[in-house]
């Protein structure tokens, strides 16, 4: 994210490079800044004869270099866009005598999505030297409620830690996902509102009190009445909760929670175990309730769930039967 930001910045202080390869797996980036560069280099005026935008599945890498190298008219730069570039990553190597000498008058914009250049190869170093070579690298899930936090106070948001955890939760760390739901809040709220879970519930759907993360608290506080409550929910709805991101889910957290009983310092918890320090008392609590040696029986239990759910053990079981199981094993 810092360095998506170095490069607009770069680029509006009039430090403009003859290349941009934007590669990686995380989309977001690399259309945010191609799309800054479509639309701030040239004015409206220029754009007409001097930006092009080309695909990599209708075109080869002597058509690129071939456009690459033609001078702007009336303008003092062209602007050549490159989207879906992994379409040529066959041939992407041909790249190379451009690079080594690439046309001074042309801003070459290479989109490379889901891709990466071969680092050890003479491409990827000879972009580097002469122009910006930048990998949009994907997420974690435990990143995505910090990158949402830190978008929203660059728009003059807040949201509360349990509101990020929803939206983690519901879209996953596809970053152009969760910005669209950003997006959509961000239009029926004043700037300097604070986004809450029953903001969240009431404009994306998200329900506040039906979903993965409240019956990860519900167990990690023994919670059981609350806990079948949410199981029998997503039992009748298993369209809206689908059974394999609940078990990943409560993997990752008794996983984590195993790793918490080994801390030697637990005021190293956070970091140790990638989560928000706010989230860190929900371990403390659950720590109290399962001693070590449950835990390694529960992360077993999670397991022979999700083998049945798979069919192996347990063919056509309902997803919500499959869950009180687990439950009865936990709570046991």
């Amino acid at each position: 994210m810092e360095k998506a930001k170095q490069i607009i910045k770069d680029i509006q202080q009039g430090n403009i490079a003859p290349i941009y390869f934007l590669m990686g797996e995380e989309p977001y980036y690399i259309d945010g800044i191609s799309a800054f560069i479509e639309d701030s280099i040239l004015s409206e005026e220029e754009k007409s004869f001097n930006q092009v935008v080309l695909y990599g599945r209708d075109v080869s890498i002597d058509d690129i270099i071939s456009n690459a190298k033609r001078y702007p008219m009336m303008a003092e730069r062209q602007v050549v866009i490159v989207k879906e570039a992994q379409d040529l990553s066959r041939t992407i190597e041909n790249l190379l005598p451009y690079a080594e000498n690439p046309q001074p008058s042309t801003v070459l914009v290479i989109c490379y999505k889901y891709k990466k250049l071969d680092a050890r190869k003479k491409l990827s170093k000879t972009i580097q030297k002469n122009g910006v070579l930048f990998e949009s690298k994907k997420l974690y899930e435990n990143q995505i409620p910090d990158w949402i936090r830190r978008v929203l106070a660059g728009k003059g948001y807040t949201i509360t830690p349990k509101a990020a955890q929803m939206l983690t939760e519901f879209l996953g760390n596809d970053l152009g996902k969760v910005n669209n739901e950003l997006e959509k809040l961000q239009l029926i709220l004043p700037q300097g509102s604070q986004i809450t879970p029953q903001l969240v519930e009431e404009n994306i759907g998200i329900s506040k009190d039906f979903n993965n993360f409240e019956l990860q608290n519900a167990i990690g506080s023994r919670n059981i009445t609350k806990a079948f409550t949410i199981v029998q929910y997503f039992g009748q709805n298993p369209k809206n909760h689908p059974l394999v991101m609940t078990v990943a889910l409560l993997y990752s957290f008794f996983s984590k929670l195993l790793k918490y009983h080994a801390l030697k310092n637990p005021a190293h918890a956070a970091r140790e175990l990638g989560v928000s320090p706010y989230f860190i008392k929900d371990y403390q609590t659950a720590a109290l309730n399962y001693p070590m040696k449950k835990v390694s029986k529960i992360i077993s239990d999670i397991r022979e769930i999700d083998m049945k759910s798979k069919g192996v053990g347990g063919a056509n079981i309902p997803q919500g039967d499959l869950l009180k199981e687990l439950l009865v094993k936990i709570f046991d």
